[in-house]
């Protein structure tokens, strides 16, 4: 006969077995919560998979990807570990070469962003007045700016636009948003008491913006972060597989920009596009994963399931956004069933 028993029941059972396991070194565990997140664990290790291919993959690549070679168009070998393209090229040394300009275009992309962002949003937030009202329309003239057909339009203006330019370009235009959520969290934060006990006590504004309220948008700094990166990405890839941007640049859009331009879908030749394809998705999976892990960081209610991860599987509880976590199958072997308790 199946039990269910409700989280919270489980957590008055069980409050003493999580004070045990939290409370041996308390500034320890709150140091490294979010790294005992399943979800940012796997992206950040995927993401440092990643940079390191970028750092040293002109060094490790097998062969020079634009080196000509007789084996044309031919699958994976002992040679050529992803195959040749339809002219002898090696597809795994392309790879390797090209994860550079990918991560290059988001990292550059993401920080530049952020900047912007923090800078306009916190400062529009705190100060208010006439400030608020000035950089909040200009937030609201770059919200409307159609990024990509910008990007096009620049880089059909400029031939030599590479991977830099399509990353500046994003990076000045992708603020906005990140500048709205911010500024609308600093004004509930700046008449916080702790904010206000610290103007009190006679700290400067640069003072209270850095120790008191840029702390605490830690997580949507971050969030805005991965986000913007991620959109970079995908807009670099979109631009070099439809040859906006050079396509003597290698990353993975320009791979399959060349499969598709040599028909590789039509000839069969699967190990030309699905390898790039995948590392498309693989990062844009470790982005995705990394932000999940920020948001059940900065909320409590995920913040106190993820802590707790290890118990409740102990536990046999299944917490489920929107039901009762209940009990996965029979009652648990070290806790008496209610026929027991009663």
């Amino acid at each position: 006969m199946t039990h269910d028993v409700t989280l919270a029941e489980a957590e008055a059972e069980t409050v003493t077995e999580m004070r045990v396991e939290h409370d041996d070194d308390p500034r320890r565990a709150k140091r490294f919560l979010f790294l005992r997140n399943g979800k940012a664990l796997t992206g950040i290790g995927i993401l440092l998979f990643f940079g390191i291919l970028a750092l040293v993959g002109p060094w490790i690549a097998p062969y020079d990807p634009n080196q000509v070679s007789a084996d044309l168009l031919q699958p994976p070998t002992a040679a050529h570990w992803l195959g040749t393209d339809h002219t002898g090229r090696d597809i795994l040394s392309q790879i390797i070469v090209g994860t550079r300009g990918v991560l290059v275009v988001g990292l550059i992309a993401g920080v530049s962003a952020t900047i912007l962002g923090v800078v306009v949003g916190v400062t529009a937030g705190f100060v208010g007045g006439a400030g608020d009202e000035t950089l909040s329309a200009l937030s609201n003239v770059f919200l409307v700016i159609p990024q990509l057909p910008l990007i096009i339009i620049i880089a059909g203006q400029l031939p030599t636009a590479g991977g830099v330019t399509v990353a500046l370009v994003i990076g000045v235009t992708g603020w906005a948003w990140g500048a709205r959520v911010l500024r609308a969290q600093t004004l509930s934060l700046r008449k916080r008491d702790f904010v206000e006990a610290a103007r009190a006590n006679g700290e400067r504004t640069w003072r209270l913006v850095l120790a008191e309220v840029l702390p605490n948008l830690t997580a949507i700094i971050a969030a805005g972060f991965v986000g913007t990166v991620t959109f970079a990405v995908l807009s670099q890839v979109t631009l070099a597989f439809i040859g906006i941007t050079p396509v003597s640049d290698w990353n993975w859009g320009t791979i399959l920009f060349w499969a598709q331009n040599n028909l590789a879908l039509q000839r069969g030749a699967w190990w030309w596009f699905v390898p790039a394809g995948l590392c498309i998705a693989l990062l844009g999976m470790a982005l995705t994963l990394v932000n999940f892990g920020i948001d059940e960081f900065v909320n409590p209610r995920l913040r106190s399931t993820g802590m707790n991860a290890r118990l409740l599987r102990r536990r046999r509880i299944r917490p489920r956004i929107g039901f009762t976590p209940v009990l996965r199958t029979g009652p648990s072997p070290d806790r008496p069933t209610s026929e027991e308790r009663s």
